[in-house]
């Protein structure tokens, strides 16, 4: 079966919100921030909201065991600023417990970029906070996503993975989220995506995987950029996307979406196009007059 969603909101009516927004998308999973992902305010989790929830995803046969919540982007783990560390373990760990009300079994975490120092240490700091936090022993996986290489960034290869992955004390709480512009971007060929599996799996196992971040890119492969676009509208291409959607050795893992609003300018990009690209996964075609449909039903709509 193929589980697939996008990211979408936890505003006033937190996860029911959520659960609500993945469901105008025809979607039978998703992915949410418990809060901005720019910032550390959080709000208390209402479990009157968590409730209401579970029951409508119940009702419409999502499985929470596949909902994913994402970290946020003001954590560095791979930083040599002891302050900084303290900050991440303790707020990555504030997160696990929210993910744990909500019943949310697993976490995406970008591993974060090497400031000032190697990237030998940066992953020896990557470690020390992931085992801090793992040590409290929250029922909540931590899914380290595989980045595009900007900047400093961590985790672009399978290798670095591998020796984040090999050093952690609780292995069962540690796993894998992929990125098909990330890992375009950090100069993986997608269209030889069952090798890089193979790869994948004989350095650290393909059942680490945990999610599957669905993006088209921006940027050539190899750019090091990380910009997503729409599915089929980038370098990638829709083909290659829906060999790696339908690939029956990820058969069982959610497949997430975070393409770009559109609209009629890139001033106006207001439109969420996941109801559109989740059609388009499903039926195996692409829509090549997807962004205008977007913003036709949308202003017919308001209309």
């Amino acid at each position: 079966m193929l589980i697939i969603g996008s990211h979408v909101g936890f505003k006033k009516d937190q996860l029911l919100g959520s659960v609500k927004e993945a469901l105008l998308y025809n979607a039978n999973t998703f992915m949410f921030y418990t809060g901005a992902p720019q910032n550390t305010l959080r709000s208390q989790i209402n479990d009157n909201y968590t409730n209401e929830a579970l029951l409508l995803m119940k009702k419409n046969n999502i499985d929470i065991n596949n909902v994913i919540c994402h970290a946020p982007y003001i954590v560095n783990p791979a930083s040599n600023d002891k302050d900084k560390q303290e900050f991440a373990i303790n707020f990555i760990t504030n997160e696990l417990k929210r993910c744990e009300q909500l019943g949310i079994k697993n976490i995406v975490l970008h591993p974060g970029s090497a400031v000032n120092e190697s990237r030998e240490d940066a992953i020896k700091n990557i470690i020390f906070v992931l085992n801090s936090v793992l040590k409290h022993n929250i029922n909540v996986k931590i899914l380290i996503e595989t980045m595009a290489g900007k900047g400093n960034e961590m985790g672009i290869t399978t290798l670095e993975l591998k020796s984040i992955i090999d050093n952690i004390s609780i292995k069962d709480n540690i796993g894998i989220c992929l990125d098909t512009c990330h890992l375009n971007d950090a100069g993986y060929n997608l269209n030889e995506f069952e090798k890089y599996l193979d790869e994948f799996d004989q350095l650290i196992g393909i059942n680490k995987i945990g999610c599957v971040h669905i993006n088209d890119s921006k940027n050539e492969i190899n750019s090091h950029k990380d910009r997503h676009e729409n599915i089929g509208y980038g370098t990638i291409g829709f083909e290659t996307l829906i060999n790696i959607i339908y690939s029956t050795r990820l058969e069982k893992i959610p497949k997430i979406l975070e393409t770009p609003y559109v609209g009629k300018n890139e001033k106006e990009k207001i439109y969420p196009p996941y109801k559109y690209e989740i059609d388009m996964i499903k039926n195996k075609k692409f829509n090549n007059n997807l962004i205008n449909d977007i913003i036709n039903d949308n202003v017919n709509n308001i209309k």
